[in-house]
C-alpha cells in the first residue's frame, strides 16, 4: 500500500467521507477571482478576508517546505431536521462545533502518518486559517465548485465540512472533476436576498453573513427576506438537486442540541444569557454570541407583531 492509499484508508476509518490529494503550488486562477471579489466589497465587513492575500494562494507560506495538500470531506447532513421553523438554524450548527470534532481527527491522522511513514511535518486546518479550502478540494478531485460557490460532489451533495492537512510529503495526486451544474439556476432563483450570481456569492448580501458575521444592526432593507433564518442559512443547498444524494451522518458529536430540538418560539424569545452560555458553549452558535442571537430573533419577530407578545 502506498502512502496515499495508507492515508486515505486511515482517514475513512476516522469517519471522513472522502479524501483527495493535490500538489502544493500557487493558485493562479483563484488569485484573480479573489482580487475581483474583494475589490467589489463582496466580503462586507469581514475585513479579515483582506488579510494574508499571498498566504491564501500559496500553502508553502503557511507550511514551509509543504509538498502536498490533503483535502477531506466530513458529512454533517442530519438524521433529523429542526421541527420548529419559526426560528431556523443552519444544519451545520445542530451539534458540537465542527472545528473541535474535525481538528481532533486530523491530529490523530497526522500522528498516524508520522508513526507509520516517518518524519513528516505539517499542519491541520479546519476553516481557521487563510486556506482556500474549496479550491484545494476541487484540485484534489473531491467535487466541483457550484454556482452557489459551494463544493458539490455528484455522489454526496454538499452538506459536508472541508478541512486539510498540509504536509511536506510527496504523494500520488488526484485530478479535478468536471462541473455538473449545467443550466440549473435553482440556487440563484431561490436566494431571497439575491446574493448569488453564477459561481459567486456576495457575502455582504448573504443571510449567513447577517446572522453570524455582522456585528452591527441588520440593515432595514433586509426585513422580510430572511425566511425565519436565525443562524446561518441552507436555502441554496436545500434546493440543489445534487443534495438528493445526501445521507445522514454517523457522527455522535453532531447530534442535535436539545434546545434546538425542543425549544418553542416563546422559549427562544425568553432565553437568558446564562442558559445560552451553558448549552451553546461548544456550539457554532457561540460565534454570534448571546447578543447577536437576540438581535437576530428580534429582527425576525419585528416582521410578525403577533409573535412579540
Amino acid at each position: 500500500m502506498n502512502h496515499s492509499q495508507l492515508i486515505r484508508k486511515k482517514a475513512m476509518e476516522l469517519g471522513f467521507t472522502a479524501v483527495g490529494f493535490s500538489k502544493t503550488g500557487f493558485l493562479e486562477d483563484e488569485a484573480n477571482h479573489l482580487e475581483t471579489w474583494l475589490n467589489s466589497n463582496k466580503n462586507g465587513k469581514m475585513s479579515y478576508m483582506e488579510n494574508h492575500f499571498d498566504m491564501r494562494l500559496n500553502p508553502t507560506l503557511l507550511v514551509p517546505g509543504a509538498k502536498s495538500v490533503i483535502s477531506f470531506l466530513y458529512n454533517y447532513f442530519p438524521t433529523e431536521i429542526q421541527s420548529n421553523t419559526d426560528l431556523k438554524i443552519s444544519k451545520y450548527a445542530y451539534g458540537e462545533d465542527y472545528h473541535f470534532v474535525i481538528k481532533d481527527k486530523l491530529k490523530e491522522l497526522l500522528s498516524f502518518i508520522q508513526s507509520e511513514i516517518g518524519e513528516v511535518n505539517g499542519r491541520a486546518f479546519v476553516d481557521s486559517a487563510p486556506v482556500l479550502e474549496k479550491a484545494w478540494a476541487k484540485k484534489s478531485g473531491l467535487g466541483w465548485i457550484g454556482k452557489n460557490s459551494n463544493l458539490i460532489s455528484k455522489s454526496k451533495g454538499s452538506f459536508f465540512f472541508l478541512s486539510e492537512l498540509i504536509i511536506d510529503l510527496e504523494l500520488e495526486y488526484d485530478s479535478a472533476k468536471t462541473d455538473h451544474c449545467g443550466s440549473c439556476t435553482a440556487c440563484i432563483d431561490a436566494c431571497p436576498t439575491q446574493a448569488i450570481t453564477p459561481y459567486s456569492v456576495d457575502g455582504s448580501k448573504c443571510i449567513s453573513y447577517f446572522t453570524i458575521e455582522l456585528r452591527d444592526e441588520i440593515p432595514l432593507e433586509m426585513k422580510g427576506k430572511f425566511e425565519n433564518w436565525m443562524f446561518g442559512c441552507d436555502i441554496c443547498m436545500d434546493v440543489c438537486p445534487w443534495n438528493r444524494f445526501s445521507k445522514p451522518h454517523q457522527e455522535q458529536r453532531f447530534q442535535m442540541n436539545s434546545i434546538i430540538k425542543d425549544y418553542s418560539l416563546n422559549d427562544w424569545k425568553e432565553i437568558t444569557e446564562e442558559v445560552f452560555v451553558k448549552y451553546f458553549k461548544d456550539s457554532p452558535l457561540k460565534r454570534s454570541k448571546y447578543n447577536g442571537i437576540k438581535r437576530n430573533i428580534d429582527f425576525i419577530l419585528s416582521l410578525n407583531p403577533e409573535n412579540k407578545n
